[in-house]
């Protein structure tokens, strides 16, 4: 059973396939009763786990609570059901915290809603055009970088309610946010320290002592006795709870907190705009907001599929990229006409289903569902959760999402162009944001990368004039006439100029020269250029080039370019002592050589 749920998913499948592609191949396996068990007690599990966080994470971007538990609610049943990995559980992320926030800010509930659907649309294609593969090529440090920058971003963001502070506005420049924060440094309260601390507390001492139960388990509720002692024995010292923070209309009421509603349809560009303001919504707003999505859709492609390689490495599964991709693009359509924020694979979510002993996608269902009747059921409950104490969640996780620890490892050890790439994609996240982080980050990785191959690609001329540089495969009476010139490399355009630049020139004295290039694997247009280019000179200089040992990329490449027609002195041979035998029959006529015996 392990090799098979193992290879499930491992063959490129049919796109009409990919919906519920892992559901779909767990029930063809089989689903027991036992299978059933452990994924309701692991959906219980992290469903109570999903609870806080969810909230915590919605209220960082600056929503209201229950739209992170709506999405928790829909995109953890909708991409379950739809995806492509079977343990991957997904709802509101730490890493979307910096990508949503400032889209909040600007266009309010309504554009962040609108913003998530254009992401799922985007994510809908990546998944259709079988993209998802391609997101194994964003190298290490690039998301390393980023995801420390977003992780530090994050931690800002909790300062104010860890101390409790009262800032006039959250402005959405990072540096801005500092100054504001230090500008209401005298606003702090010690009792929110003290509930933020006792949090922060239980959640790094609980683990240490026994992992059997989650520690927000104790931590958060634990959080939210203190903080009703605290406002019963000092009310005017009182800690700020999501009770007396938010606040929601329900039939004219005014109800504290959570609303004790399941999800219910609305039209995502009909909730409010910034500022409570009216939503407008036309080409401009749209044009606007495609950065956003776009952002959204490369954060939630590339954290979900990491997260599903982790499951995968956890559980001993395989997962489908683009089934994945596709389901996520789809939750996060539907979520928003829910009142979702944009969703995706939630890594520690993840990791505590798997440990939990998840089996199938039911078990993100069932946390779904978990969520689902906590809402309605003990909404009065979750008013008295601290905002100090949430934020104390959000700090460990921030904590946890940098791996501080394989940050200081690539800055020590990797390569100084390694460890550029991720200072530069860590500082652009901070500053500026993700996009612009990845998008620099990938092109500083590609130009390492084309510098590393380029020195890699080596070039060599040989010939049995000098002896320090004899090449045996030379016959010695031809040695004045021929030489051998040896490439070993992709042929690319960041190695070509480097190997071919000064064939022409080392060449010209001679009438025949073999080309080596059985160890080129690649020939891009620039090698073929370069190569074209040389093989022109040396005609000019009377000399015949033959390329010995071509593989089948570069001599397609050279077939498709009809360099064998066009006014070039260029012979093709399998290999060198073909091309040898070659050499030796056009110099023949020249009596330059006898016949061997």
């Amino acid at each position: 059973m392990a090799r098979t749920r193992y290879q499930a998913g491992a063959n490129r499948t049919k796109v009409a396939d990919l919906p519920a592609a892992a559901l779909r191949a767990v029930l063809r396996e089989g689903y027991t009763r036992a299978d059933l068990r452990s994924d309701i007690l692991a959906g219980l599990v992290v469903g109570i786990v999903a609870l806080p966080l969810a909230m915590a994470l919605a209220i960082a971007v600056g929503v209201a609570p229950q739209h992170g538990l709506y999405t928790a609610i829909v995109a953890g049943t909708v991409v379950a059901a739809l995806g492509g990995s079977r343990t991957q559980v997904t709802g509101p992320t730490a890493a979307f915290i910096v990508v949503l926030a400032p889209i909040y800010i600007r266009f309010g509930l309504a554009g962040l809603l609108l913003a998530g659907m254009m992401g799922g649309l985007i994510l809908i294609g990546l998944g259709l055009g079988r993209l998802g593969q391609f997101i194994e090529f964003i190298p290490y440090p690039v998301t390393t970088g980023f995801t420390a920058g977003i992780a530090t971003v994050i931690a800002t963001l909790q300062i104010k309610d860890f101390f409790g502070l009262r800032l006039d506005r959250t402005p959405e420049s990072f540096f801005d946010r500092l100054s504001a924060i230090w500008q209401a440094r005298q606003t702090g309260a010690l009792s929110e320290l003290g509930v933020a601390a006792v949090t922060l507390a239980l959640l790094v001492v609980l683990p240490r002592i026994g992992r059997r139960i989650p520690a927000p388990l104790i931590a958060i509720p634990a959080a939210a006795v203190v903080a009703a002692i605290v406002n019963h024995v000092f009310p005017h010292h009182a800690v700020a709870t999501i009770g007396s923070r938010f606040h929601a209309v329900i039939g004219g009421n005014v109800v504290n907190g959570v609303p004790p509603l399941p999800p219910l349809p609305l039209i995502p560009w009909h909730a409010s705009g910034p500022g409570g303001a009216a939503f407008v919504l036309n080409f401009h707003t749209i044009r606007e907001l495609l950065p956003g999505a776009f952002a959204v859709a490369m954060l939630g492609g590339i954290e979900s599929l990491l997260s599903a390689v982790i499951a995968d490495g956890m559980a001993n599964t395989r997962h489908d990229p683009d089934a994945e991709l596709l389901a996520l693009g789809i939750g996060n359509v539907v979520t928003p006409f829910f009142g979702g924020i944009p969703a995706t694979g939630a890594i520690a979510r993840t990791a505590t289903n798997v440990r939990s002993g998840a089996r199938s996608p039911v078990a993100s269902i069932v946390h779904a569902l978990t969520v689902l009747v906590a809402v309605v059921s003990l909404a009065p409950l979750i008013g008295y959760l601290p905002m100090a104490g949430l934020a104390a969640l959000l700090l460990l996780v921030a904590w946890n999402m940098s791996e501080a620890k394989h940050v200081v490892h690539i800055l020590r050890f990797s390569p100084r162009g390694d460890a550029l790439v991720l200072l530069v994609c860590f500082i652009l996240t901070v500053v500026f944001d993700m996009v612009v982080a990845v998008s620099v980050g990938v092109v500083l990785a590609a130009l390492l990368f084309m510098r590393r191959m380029a020195d890699i690609t080596q070039a060599r001329l040989t010939s049995n004039v000098d002896a320090d540089r004899a090449n045996p495969e030379i016959p010695h009476e031809l040695a004045q006439q021929i030489a051998i010139y040896d490439i070993a490399g992709p042929l690319f355009f960041g190695a070509a100029q480097k190997a071919i630049g000064n064939l022409a020139t080392i060449a010209a004295h001679l009438r025949v020269l073999i080309v080596r290039l059985d160890r080129v694997p690649v020939l891009d247009a620039t090698g073929l250029v370069a190569l074209e280019s040389a093989l022109a000179t040396l005609t000019r200089h009377g000399c015949t080039t033959i390329l010995a040992g071509l593989q089948p990329q570069p001599a397609s490449v050279i077939e498709k370019a009809s360099v064998t027609l066009r006014p070039f002195r260029v012979v093709i041979s399998p290999d060198i002592p073909s091309a040898v035998t070659a050499a030796r029959a056009l110099l023949e006529p020249a009596g330059t050589s006898e016949r061997p015996p």
